[in-house]
């Protein structure tokens, strides 16, 4: 069983920047891929991007080049750093774990089986 606790959201300017923190329990953190999603109002969950268990990374289009998912092994946290946010990135943020080891991870929610509680992320334009 894999706990995920985020952290780091916020209400923020158009053209902000922002680091959400996702801790993870567990010993085989390093080997699960991890994802982020989002999920605006009366919107469905959608991927935001993901990092495999070697640290490959793979983003929505939405937010290629302003995003970037990390991780720290040795901390079993992962990271989501956001910059040049903008209003239409509002919503909960949530990190997820794939159970399974030594995977890249996808973009479909039903790959991941392990979802923190979410942080808000509110940009004002």
């Amino acid at each position: 069983q894999v706990q995920l606790v985020e952290s780091g959201g916020g209400l923020v300017q158009a053209g902000d920047s922002l680091r959400l923190s996702c801790a993870a329990s567990g010993r085989t953190f390093s080997r699960h891929a991890m994802a982020w999603f989002r999920q605006a109002p009366g919107k469905e969950r959608e991927f935001v991007a993901r990092i495999s268990w070697s640290g490959g990374t793979y983003y929505a289009d939405s937010v290629k080049g302003r995003f970037t998912i990390s991780r720290d092994n040795a901390k079993n946290t992962v990271y989501l750093q956001m910059n040049s946010l903008k209003p239409e990135d509002t919503a909960v943020y949530y990190c997820a774990a794939d159970q399974n080891l030594y995977r890249n991870g996808g973009a479909q929610r039903y790959e991941y089986d392990y979802w923190g509680q979410g942080t808000q992320v509110t940009v004002s334009s």
